[in-house]
């Protein structure tokens, strides 16, 4: 990616642009004169101190604040408990709805989980939030076309405009470019830009150019529609299987992990970040995936990261956001967690203990080891609701004194804290100074003027459709997809070769929880259009072979109940009726990772086994003809059975965790990190 030279392209929609020695100039404030701030030929530096001395208090905590932005009547406010009428103002941009924000983002109302953390009751809009709140930075929480998208934030961005400064927006968004199953906090949207595996498949391919050319893409379609800012991407080293997270991340590998970061983080940012940059915030400091029993800290019984094995968190977790930082990630979200004490050996130098606090509280985690020691001098970008929904380890503190506490670890910017107004009483009340507010605000108008945005924040609709449905880019997605494609076990049944196939009558079903009919149906429909040399049958009885495609579901993290990575009705799969498929004619098993799922069940009678990691159709449709070669690397290890998934810790990778631990075929291979077969 490379930064634009000479004279930027200026937009204006609102207010008056000024001409000056034959250089085009933004009016942000409407005072008819050039003042420093809008003066893109001087140092940011100068700039920024020039602005920052012009901001109200109020106008700073508005700044410090991220709120999640709907699109009227959307199905992303449902998602958030939200099912009345939105207010819309003249532009038809959201002005004001009132969004129930619940501790627990998977459950839904009426569910037995969702009664066992209270709701926070927020407003949010995109108007008011602007105009009163002075919010600058939005978490798109919605899926439009990338021409739509362009349209909504455009008309964000004239809101902006219109204000006292001109200050403009940051438009943030989770991961949207990959297959799988869209989720609050791992992404939410697909289908829109060019689509891609999964992180987990991303890492199968165990090629860092792939890496870096995806995210290359990616942030070109991004900024075409008007994203700014990544909250992706995942450092976290996947350490527990049971982990509901586990699918966002590039698996259980350190080194793998730390190299695809750095793809990542380059490929987004480029070698500099500037008017074409994807600014990224690389996440959960200092790893999320050091998991009791697999719960997660969006729930009070999983609020803590336990380190059981001495020395883990600097040998296996720290690691790959030391890299992210090298690669120049512009911030670091640190995981709601905090540090157990009780469930943890030594991790700390000269064997001091944890402050058991969340980790965006924590002083010790922020300043002492990612500042003082790993040379962070990025900014610190809080997990959604640290102070209303998920304060672990400070509940006793008043929420003023929660800011307070957070401020002084290191936290720069609040995300879901869509109302400014408690950060704003913390300086008035004098539990921190106005000073620390302006060291953030330093940060984040850094930020905004290096992504190029007070000199032009709009966008072309129709040039972002056309980026976001380039085929060029689909046919480099695909390619990617037939990598990640991990083949594990084949007994002479692949490739159905065009030596075969007129042989082969193919049984075809999805596994799954739900709507399995309706992608059993969507899969054969695939295959006969892709590929017309298969003959598909309905009918097991007439069948010669099968494709089963599991697609297992994590369950519902619960506290009176186990997290499991079984196969069965709790994770939607029907084994006695694979098991049956496999004694009648061999068979194909296809199972999707987004778990280290315990196999041992369905494995043995299978013909060939493959592992997938959110997969197009079409790609594996040509590694089951043979067309590709597979070629991808399991990027984590898969449990031999329940003992010893029971019988291992939580914060070391599945190839740490002793010989026993990992599944070995009745062939002799063990399917641990770094294995896959070949046809040749």
């Amino acid at each position: 990616m490379t930064e634009k030279v000479g004279n930027p392209k200026v937009e204006s929609r609102i207010k008056n642009t000024l001409t000056i020695n034959g250089k085009e100039f933004r009016d942000l404030n409407g005072n008819g004169v050039l003042d420093p701030y809008e003066n893109w030929e001087l140092p940011i530096e100068e700039r920024v101190k020039d602005l920052l001395s012009r901001m109200s208090l109020e106008e700073k905590a508005g700044l410090m604040t991220i709120s999640s932005q709907f699109m009227p009547n959307s199905k992303a406010i449902k998602f958030f408990g939200y099912d009345g009428p939105s207010e819309t103002d003249e532009s038809g941009l959201l002005n004001e709805t009132e969004l129930i924000i619940k501790h627990n983002f998977f459950a839904k109302p009426g569910d037995e989980t969702y009664e066992l953390e209270k709701p926070i009751l927020q407003k949010a809009g995109t108007t008011k939030g602007i105009k009163e709140l002075n919010l600058r930075y939005f978490v798109i929480r919605d899926n439009p076309s990338a021409h739509d998208l362009a349209l909504w934030t455009n008309k964000i961005q004239e809101v902006a405009e219109s204000t006292r400064l001109g200050i403009p927006v940051v438009m943030v968004s989770n991961p949207r470019n990959h297959k799988g199953n869209i989720a609050q906090g791992f992404m939410e949207a697909a289908g829109e830009f060019s689509l891609w595996p999964g992180e987990l498949g991303l890492a199968a391919t165990g090629d860092a150019e792939i890496v870096k050319e995806f995210s290359e893409m990616a942030a070109k379609e991004w900024r075409a529609s008007g994203i700014h800012k990544a909250y992706g991407y995942m450092a976290d080293i996947a350490t527990d299987p049971l982990w509901m997270r586990y699918n966002g991340t590039f698996g259980e590998d350190t080194e793998l992990v730390s190299e695809l970061i750095t793809a990542m983080i380059r490929g987004f940012q480029g070698e500099k970040l500037g008017p074409n940059s994807v600014s990224m915030t690389t996440k959960h400091f200092p790893g999320g995936g050091a998991r009791h029993k697999g719960h997660d800290p969006h729930y009070k019984w999983g609020s803590f990261n336990p380190y059981p094995t001495p020395g883990s968190l600097y040998k296996y977790h720290i690691p790959a956001f030391k890299a992210a930082i090298k690669a120049g990630t512009t911030s670091i979200m640190p995981y709601y967690s905090y540090p157990s004490n009780e469930y943890s050996k030594p991790q700390l130098k000269d064997g001091q203990s944890f402050e058991e606090v969340g980790f965006a509280f924590n002083k010790e985690i922020i300043h002492d080891i990612l500042r003082e020691e790993l040379g962070f001098n990025g900014y610190i970008n809080s997990d959604t609701g640290i102070i209303n929904m998920m304060p672990w380890g400070v509940e006793d503190l008043s929420v003023e004194e929660r800011y307070a506490k957070a401020l002084k670890a290191g936290v720069n910017i609040f995300s879901d804290e869509a109302d400014p107004s408690t950060l704003i009483n913390t300086v008035k009340k004098g539990l921190v100074s106005e000073e620390i507010l302006d060291q953030s605000v330093t940060h984040l108008l850094t930020e905004m003027m290096e992504l190029g945005l007070f000199e032009n924040p709009y966008v072309e609709p129709e040039q972002a459709q056309i980026i976001a449905k380039d085929p060029v880019s689909q046919q480099k997605a695909d390619d990617a997809h037939r990598k990640s494609i991990v083949l594990l076990r084949n007994d002479s049944v692949l490739p159905l070769n065009d030596e075969n196939i007129k042989e082969v009558k193919l049984y075809v079903e999805v596994f799954t929880k739900v709507d399995a009919d309706k992608q059993t149906k969507q899969l054969k429909e695939s295959i006969a259009n892709y590929d017309t040399a298969i003959n598909i049958t309905d009918d097991i009885n007439n069948a010669t072979h099968a494709l089963l495609f599991a697609v297992p579901n994590t369950v519902p993290d619960r506290p009176d109940a186990p997290l499991t990575v079984a196969l069965g009705p709790d994770t939607g799969i029907d084994v006695k009726k694979i098991k049956a498929i496999e004694e009648k004619v061999p068979t194909i098993l296809t199972i999707n990772m987004t778990n280290p799922w315990l196999i041992d069940e369905i494995e043995p009678k299978a013909a060939a086994v493959l592992s997938t990691f959110g997969i197009k159709y079409e790609p594996l449709v040509d590694i089951l003809r043979g067309k590709y070669n597979p070629a991808g690397k399991m990027p984590f290890t898969l449990p031999a059975n329940q003992e010893a998934l029971d019988n291992s810790a939580g914060d070391v990778p599945g190839y740490a965790k002793g010989s026993s631990y990992a599944y070995k075929s009745e062939n002799g291979n063990i399917y641990s990190f770094g294995f896959g077969l070949s046809y040749e």
